[in-house]
């Protein structure tokens, strides 16, 4: 891409991701949390609606269904992140470094992004003996990026990448949004999350120069952050654990802000050869991705792919825009792709591809 280095751009090399086994289906979780919320939030009935009109089937979780009828404290909650994001980061980052054809002693620096768990060690420390890192690998963790850190995360990977020529980078978003859910704290933010969140994690593989059967040349990221936003989405710290912070005002938001935040950070994305052809969405809830279509001028259903990965999935938080990566490229998509998501700050943050 422009500004690179002749024969030093930054590649992608492989990409994988991971769910964990228990099947959390759209129809038992509405039935579930009937019985389990509605005794204790009173205006229940008038939001679960929101579980059906999520466009989601299903989704994934660390925990089965019977985590969630007990309360739980930071104890409980840390030792099932501890488990269940280390058990994905295994099999995201295996795939990964096996779609690139390398090996785990061959990974020079890991960029770890997490933001529904706390851990010191962090997890690549935690399951550095199962991998198989060698001792002297760089290990940069990275919190609180929530929905936006698969982008910001790749922004970050990509960065380091490029300052260290011929170095492995894995980047692995980790996300074990279900084991956030309280029984203690019931707002209306609190069933919406409900409705929405998965667990899942997604690993990319990146290096500088030309290598035979690259996936994508990856470009420098760019974000914008928006002035007095830091209510919209995020987390408070509480006794019993986090709470969520989630404004209902985020499809609106996006469709009148997201256009200009665009124009901003790539004024000459509608100019005749630098335009996307592609672009790789965050699929943040239905509503957010019929509003992401709507202001990016582009037809509706024109991300199908952020749909299909919604519903087999929800939102997973920063691994999310990775799985529709994933997707993209393996639908055969060529051409310059632009990969978006918002998240706490409020941030919008993006990051080109070529795929060739």
């Amino acid at each position: 891409m422009a500004g690179d280095i002749p024969g030093q751009a930054v590649q992608l090399l492989g990409l994988g991701s991971a769910q964990p086994e228990h099947i959390l289906t759209q129809e038992e979780v509405l039935a579930e949390a009937r019985a389990v919320l509605q005794p204790r939030f009173a205006q229940f009935d008038r939001l679960a609606p929101a579980f059906e009109n999520t466009g989601i089937v299903k989704r994934h979780s660390v925990v089965p269904f019977s985590w969630f009828r007990e309360p739980h404290g930071w104890t409980d909650r840390s030792a099932a992140y501890v488990a269940g994001a280390s058990a994905m980061f295994c099999d995201a980052a295996n795939a990964a470094l096996n779609a690139a054809g390398l090996r785990t002693d061959q990974v020079d620096v890991i960029v770890t992004v997490s933001s529904t768990g706390v851990a010191t060690p962090t997890l690549e420390a935690l399951v550095a003996r199962r991998m198989g890192f060698r001792a002297d690998v760089m290990r940069v963790p990275v919190f609180g990026l929530g929905c936006a850190g698969g982008v910001s995360g790749l922004s970050v990977a990509r960065s380091l990448a490029a300052a260290r020529p011929g170095a492995v980078v894995l980047l692995v978003a980790v996300e074990a949004c279900t084991l956030l859910f309280r029984l203690d704290r019931l707002t209306k933010a609190d069933i919406i999350a409900t409705a929405l969140f998965g667990d899942g994690a997604a690993a990319c593989v990146l290096r500088t120069g030309k290598t035979e059967g690259a996936l994508a040349q990856v470009g420098p990221g760019r974000q914008h952050m928006w002035p007095d936003t830091l209510a919209i989405m995020g987390w408070s710290v509480e006794e019993t654990g986090l709470g969520v912070i989630f404004d209902r005002a985020i499809p609106s938001f996006a469709e009148t802000e997201l256009r200009p935040a665009l124009d901003a950070l790539w004024p000459d994305r509608n100019a005749a050869g630098r335009r996307f052809d592609r672009y790789v969405c965050h699929p943040g809830g239905a509503k957010v991705i019929t509003a992401l279509e709507t202001s990016l001028d582009l037809d509706e259903g024109t991300l199908q792919v952020e749909r299909d990965v919604l519903a087999r999935a929800g939102n997973m938080s920063a691994p999310t825009v990775l799985f529709v990566l994933q997707d993209v490229l393996a639908s055969g998509q060529r051409g310059r792709l632009l990969t978006m998501a918002l998240g706490p700050g409020f941030t919008l943050s993006t990051l080109p591809l070529e795929v060739p």
